[in-house]
């Protein structure tokens, strides 16, 4: 039987960025948080002079142990789902600080087109132009109700950039200047200029100067050491939950983190949750935490996961389209791109920083007309300096053999003779795409694994090849000697890696009909528990998913305070 603890205000599922900027915003209110975390406690020493490629890159070090916990994937209803077993197309982190401690840093909006799609889709084009299965819709927010909450996670975490000229209005400039500018990053905002185009640099988290935050943390800037994404930040220049929103929720003393601790169930009398029971990972023990208000704060997959392991909320069925837990699962379109190489110049690509680099938005969202095209939304255009780490880059031109000496000698010469432009791709929702428990496969507890169900689309395909010819156009004005524009885009493969920007599951939106969440990330259903996380997005953008979700999560902390206060559902 389990052992059970005092209750407390609030409990939390997951201790990353969304945990920690709950955690946080309550207990600088004076609510009592317990956050419960399954993985180890970090710390910034942890990353001293740690610049261990192999380790962290290669092994995988952050990420969660897949013989215990994995997800299974088809990509249709018909064909048996089978578990991931290594590592490929996403990496799942574990850990106090979750994804937020090995992320890049990239910290964009979403478009003010993005939470209002459909409508202004409609609007625009007409409903035909929706195609058939595609379940877009709004978010139940608009972009200018969001934006006090991104400017607040911006000042949060010192964000580095400058105004995107296509983007939202912003209430405030960003808190730090852009990141140094780099003679590739100089290339590819000449060259786009030149096409009429409209670039910006990359809004980042890695630091461009020292910087202190309106809760009084005082963080270093960036050394350009090119080991951000996998890796913790030894100098804390990188904005992570660690070294930001957790040490606040620390000091009000009213923050208990408890690590090695792995939620399996949400407990709740129907439409009420009571707490939560986990397993402490170290002894086995089983622990029921009784609270008033359960938040979810995990990752996509285990913020779906666990709702339906706990029966909470009404699963969604593909048949008919009804149910909206597991609904509109998304990820992220990267094959569109093109590679430069340049015989007659060099440059440092061995530097570098996470989030450093220039970008532009003239492609993305609905920024350009789609009445004769085959897609919809769009895609970030790029050239992005993260610092190549020598095992596993070795770019080299089409034709060359992949290993022996005619391999070493042409890695050896295009080592710092290569420039990518690359295009991250919005991933839009359809019927077929969604999120179940799997009927055979389970974790190391006995408990059912999540299950994917995904593929590229047509929407998908035309999209790739639209930013690919855009991407080359970009490559050729750079002055690159020869330019490799990416291939079709093949059915989605989970074993390379892509991206970790999975979203969707546990969508928001303004009827309990079609979403799990009201804007507020509360549950229709439970009017006590709220998911917050990537797992609310009706759909992904053409971005990178943090500085949305980090958003959300601000909103998320001020309803939870306002229910905290009143109860009832808050839209």
């Amino acid at each position: 039987m389990a052992r059970k603890l005092p209750k407390v205000d609030v409990v939390i599922v997951g201790v990353g960025w969304g945990g920690g900027i709950i955690a946080s915003e309550l207990t600088k209110q004076g609510l009592t948080v317990v956050g419960l975390e399954r993985g180890k406690e970090r710390k910034t020493e942890d990353y001293f002079m740690v610049h261990d490629e192999l380790r962290y890159a290669l092994r995988y070090e952050m990420m969660q142990d897949l013989s215990k916990e994995t997800i299974t994937f088809r990509s249709n209803t018909n064909v048996r789902a089978l578990p991931m077993r290594s590592y490929g197309s996403f990496l799942m982190g574990t850990g106090l600080g979750g994804a937020g401690v090995h992320w890049n840093g990239h910290t964009f909006r979403f478009l003010p087109y993005d939470f209002e799609i459909r409508s202004k889709t409609i609007e625009r084009y007409g409903e035909k132009k929706i195609p058939e299965g595609m379940t877009l819709q709004d978010w139940g927010i608009t972009y200018d109700e969001l934006e006090p909450y991104f400017d607040k996670f911006e000042q949060m975490a010192g964000i580095s950039g400058a105004e995107n000229p296509l983007g939202g209005k912003r209430s405030k400039p960003y808190p730090t200047p852009p990141m140094k500018m780099t003679p590739s990053m100089k290339l590819f905002e000449e060259a786009a200029k030149k096409l009429n185009l409209h670039p910006y640099p990359l809004p980042s988290a890695n630091l461009s100067e020292a910087y202190t935050n309106p809760d009084g943390i005082s963080r270093a800037a960036c050394q350009y050491c090119g080991f951000c994404e996998r890796f913790g930040c030894e100098y804390g220049a990188k904005a992570d939950p660690v070294v930001t929103v957790i040490p606040v929720a620390k000091k009000t003393g009213k923050f208990e983190i408890r690590t090695h601790s792995h939620v399996r169930r949400i407990l709740h009398t129907g439409n009420k949750a009571t707490g939560v029971l986990y397993t402490d990972v170290t002894t086995g023990e089983e622990i029921e935490q009784p609270a008033d208000i359960v938040v979810l704060t995990s990752y996509v997959f285990n913020n779906a996961r666990l709702l339906l392991l706990s029966k909470l909320g009404r699963p969604y069925d593909p048949n008919t389209g009804k149910g909206v837990i597991g609904k509109n699962y998304c990820y992220q379109v990267m094959r569109g791109g093109a590679t430069g190489f340049f015989e007659d110049r060099e440059f440092n690509n061995y530097a570098g920083a996470g989030a450093l680099g220039m970008v532009l938005d003239d492609y993305n969202g609905d920024n350009f007309d789609h009445s004769n095209l085959n897609f919809l939304h769009g895609a970030n255009i790029s050239v992005s300096q993260y610092g190549q780490r020598p095992i596993a880059n070795n770019t080299v031109p089409e034709g060359t053999p992949s290993w022996g000496k005619e391999f070493k000698a042409a890695s050896l010469k295009y080592a710092n003779r290569t420039i990518n432009v690359g295009a991250q791709g919005a991933s839009l929702p359809f019927r077929h795409h969604f999120l179940d428990l799997d009927p055979t496969y389970k974790d190391v507890f006995g408990d059912p694994l999540m299950r994917i169900t995904f593929d590229f689309e047509e929407q998908d395909r035309q999209l790739a090849a639209f930013m690919s010819e855009k991407c080359g156009e970009i490559a050729r004005e750079m002055g690159a000697s020869k330019v490799e524009v990416r291939g079709k885009l093949g059915p989605y493969d989970i074993t390379p890696y892509q991206s970790t920007h999975n979203t969707g599951g546990v969508i928001m939106g303004a009827s309990p009909e079609t979403s799990a969440v009201n804007n507020y990330l509360q549950m229709w259903d439970v009017e006590n528990v709220f998911v917050v996380g990537a797992s609310a997005f009706a759909h992904n953008s053409g971005y990178n998913p943090t500085g949305t979700m980090g958003a959300l999560s601000y909103r998320a902390a001020e309803g939870i305070l306002k229910y905290h206060k009143s109860g009832g559902i808050l839209v």
